[in-house]
């Protein structure tokens, strides 16, 4: 997901790509599914590193636990980058439909996600104009285990809200949105640089909900500037 910032970013900083719990390599293990877990797992992740304070961010549900780390762990935190999400918690229905989701992934498969979830994770500009992003993203999503896909749905469904985090906030922050997300739209992420101390918005063209994938170049000079003008 995230190789284009690991090649494009690489010269102003290290970069650190978690798998989170249960995708990529690593384990999805026995605890309830909770964001709370992930976050703890990354600052794992960044003892192992030897890295202490990280500008840290995430996309959609990485945002989440972006969030919660701030929360859990607001000492290793110089710097947050927020892409296509929000700090609200689920309401009731869709707190509901995560559930129906994890059910039917588990019940049926991958083709589940690719059905009801792919469709909502680009803009209309990549759907109709870039099929090679477009079918990239299609094998992420087809690939992703059943049990992690299930166990990340119930995660984001118990999450909290965060707004009190993002106003406590020490750090700089940027908030990164497509302007074609319709997940988590233009007005999430005005609301949560509203609620930040020392915040900054991005609105990246011809993009939806996976701006990192569907624009790298202009993602990347996002974060570049954030970096170098409030970080390094």
């Amino acid at each position: 997901m995230w190789l284009a910032q690991r090649e494009g970013l690489a010269s102003i900083c290290k970069v650190i790509t978690p798998d989170l719990r249960g995708f990529g390599g690593s384990r999805l293990g026995d605890d309830e599914p909770s964001i709370d877990v992930m976050a703890d797992d990354v600052a794992r992740l960044l003892d192992e590193e030897g890295v202490d304070r990280a500008v840290v961010g995430g996309q959609s549900m990485g945002g989440y636990v972006t969030m919660a780390l701030c929360r859990r762990h607001p000492d290793r935190v110089l710097g947050v980058v927020l892409a296509d999400t929000k700090a609200t918690a689920d309401p009731e229905a869709a707190r509901a439909n995560r559930e129906r989701i994890a059910a039917a992934v588990l019940d049926r498969g991958p083709s589940v996600l690719v059905e009801e979830v792919l469709p909502g994770l680009v803009g209309s500009t990549t759907r109709q104009r870039r099929a090679m992003v477009f079918g990239r993203i299609r094998g992420l999503v087809q690939a992703a285990p059943p049990g992690a896909a299930a166990w990340a749905q119930r995660a984001m469904a118990s999450r909290p809200d965060s707004f009190e985090t993002l106003r406590g906030l020490k750090a700089p922050a940027l908030v990164i949105v497509g302007e074609e997300d319709e997940l988590s739209p233009l007005s999430d992420a005005e609301a949560m640089v509203e609620a930040v101390p020392d915040g900054r918005l991005t609105v990246i063209e011809k993009a939806g909900h996976l701006s990192a994938i569907e624009q790298p170049e202009a993602f990347n000079r996002a974060v570049t500037e954030f970096l170098k003008e409030r970080v390094l």
